[in-house]
Order: C-alpha cells, then sequence, then structure tokens
C-alpha cells in the first residue's frame, strides 16, 4: 500500500494521514485512531489494520500495510457483501523483549 492509498475506504482515511497523526499525537491504544478523520467508524473494515499500524508504530516502526491498494479494496466489498473477512494475511505481531 503506498502512502496516498485509502486504509480507511469509509472516510478517504489515507495511509500517510494516519502516519502523521500518530507522529503528532502520539495515540496510546488503537481506538483513538477514530479521531484521525473518523478512521475505523464507517463499516469496520479498517479495525484490524488499523490496530496492525498502531502495533507496527507504538514499536517505533514506520507504519506500512503489505497489500496492494487494488486487493484491499476488493477485500473490503467482499466483506461488505458477506459480513465475513477474506483471507488477507496481515502481517505476524514482532515479538517485543
Amino acid at each position: 500500500m503506498q502512502p496516498d492509498d485509502h486504509v480507511c475506504l469509509c472516510f478517504r482515511v489515507s495511509l500517510r494521514k494516519l502516519r502523521t497523526y500518530m507522529h503528532r499525537e502520539r495515540p496510546r491504544v488503537p481506538s483513538q485512531l477514530s479521531e484521525c478523520l473518523g478512521a475505523g467508524t464507517g463499516c469496520h473494515w479498517c479495525v484490524p489494520f488499523l490496530e496492525d499500524l498502531h502495533r507496527q508504530w507504538a514499536a517505533g516502526e514506520e507504519p506500512a500495510l503489505p497489500f496492494a491498494s487494488e486487493a484491499y479494496a476488493e477485500g473490503r466489498v467482499s466483506y461488505r457483501r458477506s459480513g465475513e473477512r477474506p483471507g488477507l494475511e496481515r502481517p505476524e505481531p514482532k515479538e517485543t523483549d
């Protein structure tokens, strides 16, 4: 996913906006990302991905999602139709000491 691709497709919140928000506001918990233009409060498709981004940021990593934006958007279409999350492979959390 590129920086200007939308993570929250309902409210068109890009990866770049989320990164900037985390850098500036330093959210303590993933749910605070909803304060960034309402991310995650529409259909809720992006909530697990917002959690992944927050986890990466909290670990000192540059938040990223390893998906092509087209596959990500297609996954949301499937989710909206069925209510079930398709098999997009989410990155495994890194173990921290």
